[in-house]
């Protein structure tokens, strides 16, 4: 039955992903991407991934669709014609393909027991993870503690990508604290959004906090958890206007999450340092090796959240803030 319903998917995506490709209508894309963000989670689901499935589904089908929408207010929402070079992007993104499919063949069996990933890591950090951190969630004692340094790699990719479009944007320190430019009453006087929005909006950041402090017993973390609580409050901004949102969580303060969160995730790798461990060694951060594994964890994942949330927020900011180019 999971095979059935996997190939459906499977053959959803693929209409999916062909319909964006075929037409020139830009909005019409967005939301065909949004659906294909939401087929992904599914699929995400279905292969054991809960953690991936909920960024899938808060990221790319709830921030990242009103951040495109917000894009097509500063361009338009019809593709250009284009002018030749159609049968080179065919032929480049065909070999692509043929590479791509090629190289599967080399992949193991989905589920293969023999496969190396489950002869040597996996083992390992099933077996290791009750005796050094002691939390049910092995996929956060591997990201938080086990890869720590790959996670505060991601934390910093996130905090220069929101640099980057801030920049890009042209939202300089000077004008953060200016109101907004553009006043929008949002969606007030539609009735069936503001009902349902506000119905929503405190259940969506409440999952947000429970996915934040219970990313050790099950699927989530700061990663999920930021990404979640950006989605309520950008639905916040959607019904009530910009102006109101950021008069509750100003641009000032984003960014101070942004940077705060970061800097939380490397200043705990520094104090494990001072106490006489090495960088992002949690097991001196408390007399108990293992419970200073569960502190150091919980910490970073704070500063994970503040940092994914106050990323996304300032990136949806700077997009409103902008007028639409004539």
């Amino acid at each position: 039955m999971i095979l059935i319903f996997a190939l459906f998917l499977l053959t959803l995506l693929v209409i999916t992903a062909i319909a964006i490709v075929r037409t020139d209508d830009l909005f019409v894309a967005v939301m065909l991407t949004s659906i294909f963000s939401l087929l992904m989670a599914a699929n995400f689901f279905i292969l054991d991934a809960a953690d991936v499935a909920l960024t899938e589904a808060a990221v790319g089908a709830g921030v990242t669709t009103v951040i495109f929408l917000c894009a097509l207010e500063l361009t338009g929402d019809r593709e250009k014609a284009r002018v030749g070079g159609r049968w080179i992007a065919l032929s480049t993104v065909g070999v692509l393909a043929l590479l791509i499919i090629y190289a599967t063949f080399d992949k193991p069996r989905l589920g293969d027991p023999d496969a190396p990933v489950h002869q040597h890591l996996a083992p390992w950090y099933l077996e290791k993870t009750p005796e050094y951190i002691d939390i049910p969630n092995v996929v956060t004692a591997i990201l938080g503690s086990f890869r720590g340094y790959d996670t505060l790699g991601e934390v910093f990719v996130v905090f220069a990508a929101c640099i980057g479009v801030l920049f890009i944007l042209g939202v300089s320190p000077s004008r953060k604290n200016q109101p907004v430019i553009k006043k929008s009453s949002g969606l007030r006087h539609h009735l069936i959004p503001q009902v349902v929005g506000r119905l929503l909006i405190p259940f969506i950041v409440l999952f947000g906090l429970y996915v934040q402090f219970h990313g050790e017993y099950g699927p989530g973390g700061g990663f999920q958890a930021g990404a979640i609580i950006a989605t309520g409050i950008i639905l916040y901004a959607l019904l009530e206007g910009e102006s109101e949102a950021l008069r509750a969580i100003p641009r000032g303060v984003l960014l101070g999450m942004v940077i705060g969160g970061a800097l939380l995730y490397g200043g705990v790798g520094v104090a494990c340092m001072l106490m006489g461990g090495t960088f992002l060694d949690y097991s001196v951060l408390a007399a108990d090796p293992v419970f200073g594994q569960q502190l150091g964890i919980l910490i970073i994942e704070a500063g994970v959240g503040m940092a994914v949330c106050g990323a996304l927020l300032a990136i949806f900011h700077a997009f409103a803030a902008r007028e639409r180019l004539s």
